[in-house]
């Protein structure tokens, strides 16, 4: 956040206004498909099928359980997601995210990103805010 905060600053100094739109998505790491991440990891990233094999077998057979009023719902298997409170949860879905950069910034709109918050913003000439609001109406 602080490097958006210094963009802020800077854009102000050359008398421009920063439009900015903050986004949390929630329970985006509970909406990870590891098919496409594990594909991700190999077409972008470069793993090989040794740490690909790792990754799928640190995603799989994993489960999840309710508690509620001292009552706990039955085992049901995880399909979907990577483990939260991990090491690795975040590092897997930022890289499940990552051509999410690519796609903002084809609009002309920065884009900073930290696990599930984001915040996408854009630096215009007070005369141009208007057209730099659909801008970034776009871009989310």
């Amino acid at each position: 956040m602080l490097h958006v905060w210094s963009d802020v600053l800077t854009a102000a100094g050359s008398r421009r206004v920063t439009l900015l739109s903050l986004i949390d998505l929630s329970a985006a790491f509970d909406c990870v498909d590891h098919d496409i991440l594990l594909e991700r990891l190999r077409i972008s990233f470069g793993l090989d099928d040794i740490v690909l094999r790792w990754i799928r077998c640190y995603l799989s057979d994993r489960t999840h359980q309710i508690a509620y009023a001292g009552q706990l719902s039955a085992l049901q298997l995880a399909l979907y997601g990577v483990p939260q409170g991990s090491v690795l949860g975040p590092l897997l879905y930022v890289l499940y995210t990552a051509e999410l950069h690519q796609l903002v910034e084809r609009h002309g709109v920065n884009l900073h990103q930290y696990a599930d918050d984001c915040q996408l913003y854009l630096s215009t000439p007070v005369s141009c805010a208007a057209a730099a609001i659909s801008v970034l109406y776009l871009a989310e």
